[in-house]
């Protein structure tokens, strides 16, 4: 998060490949992750009085593309 770089292993999934009408390949995609946000500072939560807390520690990330080809 601010201020804090950290590398992250993506768990990629290959999506397929089409033409598209302009004859380009494009590829698809989707990749996901979790990361635990105190390992980036952010430590804020509140207890909540049923028990528990209001935030997580665990973020999962999900990210989905398309990737064209070009020679």
């Amino acid at each position: 998060m601010k201020g804090i770089t950290r590398a992250v292993d993506l768990q990629v999934n290959f999506g397929g490949a089409r033409r598209d009408p302009y004859g380009q390949n494009i590829f698809g995609f989707s990749a996901t992750a979790e990361i635990n946000r105190e390992d980036y500072g952010l430590l804020w939560n509140v207890a909540l009085e049923s028990g528990g807390v209001l935030v997580g520690k665990n973020v999962h990330i999900e990210i989905a593309g398309e990737a064209i080809h070009q020679p």
